[in-house]
């Protein structure tokens, strides 16, 4: 048992610049900045071990980006272990993405991406329209210059956080908060879609569950004033996720009301956790959006009114998110959270791990590169976000093709942490929620907080339902990894973490 010090920092990532916004099919510029990005970094000393958990308001974090802050904070500050620094986005749809590609494409020295291979198949005299203009564009921030601005602020941040650790204590609490819903919607026939019509009579279920669970830890300074909150939700950051401005979507409005309650000094380090097919969005008590959201996948044909939540894709409803989230802070706070753990067990492990790549066959191969082809030689007029949408399972299956015939596997570290009585664990994916729900249920911890999209972004990771229903986020090209990966990943997660508490595991006795 050795004393905790912990300490906080937080740098501004909002760009000066125009963006072109991340996430979606049809090209966006921003317009305004609706709450300004951030990354928020949270250092912990205890024992001669450590660990700094950034998270950042972006979309994703690539393993390039990760690296370059490591190596600008141990530049800076030898004391720190660059292994021992992580980093992880709420995965937002209203920032801009940075230089990096995922583990398949930097093993395999190929970078291109399915949209690139389905701009090559276009025939002469058509071309590629953008719904806005992002290529070639000086007034909208370069990859380039996001890389820079994000790997030197967080890095700021980092080296910021570690100086001002201090004696601290923290008390980690539960509450729950109704915000991620499954948005994957299963069929009669044995498929799904997700953004799915419900209200159809081939209807049949949402594909997985959901978890309203909230992870929460309060940490506390030398003189017990509460500095910093962590709080770990298993939903994306995805209600506005369309609109044309930037924005840190529900938890820049989470953070706000907290500031509110707490003080503006407070931090909120804000972790997603496995929640590759949850969203904001209730899909069963669907309710349109204020204005159109140029997304083919969400175009409903006169759906009735419903009672319920205002739109999720507009700010009325990031707003409600925001609150829910910031109300289960509130809560828990309010219901009293327990003993404070000072002198604790605190180990961090940087596990490394190789997961299988998922293939695809020749016949698929055949049958995408023949849709493709059909699809443009039938196609009048010229080529745009909706015909990318419409062919990119083709498209990352040919992508897929060519990647393994050079990479059968994919390596990558997890960082699996014991901070007293708690767990963190993290992945690279945009983790289905069932593979969260098992390590959770499973671990021999008092609390696991599970974080996604941590140094590196591998795509989604879906379960063998998912695979078999099909469509995006299930798509072969949607990620690297299928679920025999997933599997393997609740596996070796569930063993380091268990193996750090096997020694103080405590199971319930039953009395007759």
């Amino acid at each position: 048992m050795s004393r905790v010090y912990i300490g906080w920092a937080e740098e501004s990532i909002t760009p000066e610049k125009k963006v072109s916004l991340a996430g979606q099919f049809a090209e966006r510029i921003s317009e305004y900045v609706e709450k300004p990005l951030t990354v928020t970094a949270m250092a912990v000393e205890c024992g001669g071990d450590q660990m700094i958990m950034i998270s950042c308001d972006l979309t994703s974090v690539t393993r390039l980006l990760t690296d370059e802050v490591r190596k600008l904070v141990s530049e800076k500050n030898p004391e720190i272990d660059p292994s021992k620094i992580m980093m992880c986005a709420i995965h937002t749809h209203t920032a801009y993405a940075t230089k990096g590609v995922r583990r398949s494409a930097e093993l395999a020295g190929d970078t291109k991406s399915y949209k690139d291979l389905i701009k090559e198949s276009i025939l002469p005299g058509q071309k590629y329209i953008e719904k806005a203009k992002v290529s070639d564009n000086p007034e909208i921030q370069t990859k380039e210059e996001a890389f820079n601005l994000v790997s030197a602020q967080a890095a700021k941040a980092a080296l910021k956080a570690w100086e001002n650790r201090e004696e601290a204590s923290f008390a980690n609490a539960f509450d729950r908060a109704a915000v991620g819903m499954c948005r994957r919607v299963d069929y009669s026939d044995g498929t799904a879609q997700m953004w799915g019509d419900a209200n159809t009579a081939v209807f049949t279920e949402l594909e997985g569950g959901n978890d309203s669970g909230v992870e929460l830890m309060y940490c506390f300074g030398r003189d017990d004033a509460l500095k910093g909150i962590v709080v770990n939700l298993a939903c994306p950051a995805q209600c506005v996720q369309h609109r044309l401005f930037i924005s840190p979507d529900f938890w820049g409005e989470a953070k706000k009301l907290i500031r509110e309650r707490f003080g503006e000094d407070i931090f909120v380090l804000p972790l997603c956790s496995a929640a590759g097919d949850q969203c904001p969005v209730d899909l069963v008590r669907w309710v349109n959006p204020e204005t159109d959201v140029n997304d083919p996948n969400l175009i409903r044909n006169n759906p009735p009114v419903r009672k319920a939540d205002p739109s999720m894709f507009d700010l009325a409803g990031m707003k409600k998110a925001g609150k829910r989230v910031a109300n289960a802070v509130f809560d828990a706070f309010d219901d009293g959270i327990g003993e404070k753990q000072s002198e604790i067990k605190f180990e961090h492990l940087v596990h490394k791990i190789e997961l299988p790549l998922r293939r695809a066959t020749l016949t698929e191969y055949n049958e995408a590169v023949k849709a493709i082809k059909d699809y443009i030689r039938n196609k009048r007029g010229d080529i745009d976000y909706n015909d990318v949408a419409n062919l990119q399972k083709y498209g990352g299956i040919i992508q897929r093709f060519h990647t393994q015939e050079k990479v059968d596997a994919i390596d990558l570290d997890i960082h699996i942490i014991r901070m007293g009585s708690i767990a963190f664990a993290t992945n690279p994916f945009e983790l289905f929620l069932d593979y969260g729900n098992q390590i959770k249920a499973r671990a021999y911890c008092e609390q696991t907080f599970i974080v996604q999209l941590c140094c590196g972004t591998e795509g989604y990771l879906p379960t063998e339902k998912a695979e078999k229903h099909g469509h995006y986020s299930a798509f072969i090209g949607s990620g690297q990894v299928g679920h025999e990966g997933g599997d393997l990943l609740v596996r070796e997660t569930l063993k380091q973490i268990n193996r750090l508490f096997e020694d103080d595991y405590k199971v319930y006795e039953y009395n007759d």
